[in-house]
């Protein structure tokens, strides 16, 4: 099972898929009052309409995972055999769409998504690219893919980034990324625990990892956030880190391959 070490015992999943639509749903109403769908974002090659493109292909992905496990094995042969241009094509052949049929495929998808992953039991697993996944864990990711593009969009827009407890979750997995992050740089994992503190939105504290951690991170929530989906560089955040471990996690952090 792939489970990131995450440990989201304090987020229920009604919480959590209330944060998952009511971000699907304000990007929704931020598109809305965008005209251009041409326009270029940070990812390169991918306009906003790329960047729609490929949340309504992860939730068609997701809700065929869900639905019909064995119809997903072409799923993964198909991703498979494009390797590193399977997201990019995907994300092309969407955008090719007229808007409108876009956007209600992309509504329509994560609406039918969050409706079955509300039903499924926490426990059951079913398969996801790399390994079995199960609902405890895809809604998370959900969010945080969604939110993710989102930004990008934000960023193409000039839309600052407005912190919410939506961030939770994504930094929940941001914490549990870690290993990803020293894998991803060909770095053994320390042995040593990591602490990470973070000043949440609403003037809280959200905090990982034991209290005495020698390895130790601290900073705002979204800056977090933003540097472990790696649409930040270090420097452009506010995060500070104690030890050697802890700075070469900041610096090479992420939470996906």
């Amino acid at each position: 099972m792939l489970n990131y070490g995450l440990d989201l015992s304090d987020i229920r999943r009604d919480v959590a898929l209330t944060y998952l639509v009511a971000e699907g749903n304000e990007l929704d109403a931020l598109l809305s009052a965008q005209l251009d769908w041409t326009k270029p974002t940070p990812a390169v090659g991918w306009t906003i309409a790329h960047q729609i493109a490929h949340l309504a292909a992860a939730d068609a992905n997701a809700l065929t995972a869900l639905r019909t496990p064995e119809a997903f094995d072409l799923v993964l042969k198909q991703t498979e055999a494009a390797g590193n241009q399977a997201a990019d094509l995907d994300a092309a052949a969407g955008a090719a769409q007229p808007r409108s049929d876009l956007l209600a495929q992309w509504r329509s998808g994560r609406t039918e998504l969050a409706a079955a992953l509300r039903t499924m039991p926490l426990d059951h697993a079913f398969p996801w690219f790399g390994s079995e996944i199960n609902a405890t864990l895809m809604v998370p990711l959900r969010l945080m893919e969604t939110w993710v593009h989102g930004q990008d969009i934000r960023d193409t827009l000039g839309v600052r980034p407005r912190p919410t407890q939506r961030l939770r979750p994504i930094a929940a997995l941001g914490y549990a990324g870690r290993g990803l992050s020293f894998y991803a740089a060909e770095l053994p994992l320390p042995t040593e625990p990591f602490r990470v503190e973070l000043d949440a939105p609403d003037n809280h504290t959200w905090a990982w990892g034991p209290k005495d951690a020698p390895q130790r991170i601290h900073g705002s929530a979204l800056d977090f956030c933003l540097r472990v989906t790696q649409r930040r560089t270090l420097s452009e955040t506010d995060l500070t880190a104690v030890g050697d471990h802890a700075q070469t996690w900041l610096e090479n952090a992420r939470v996906f391959l």
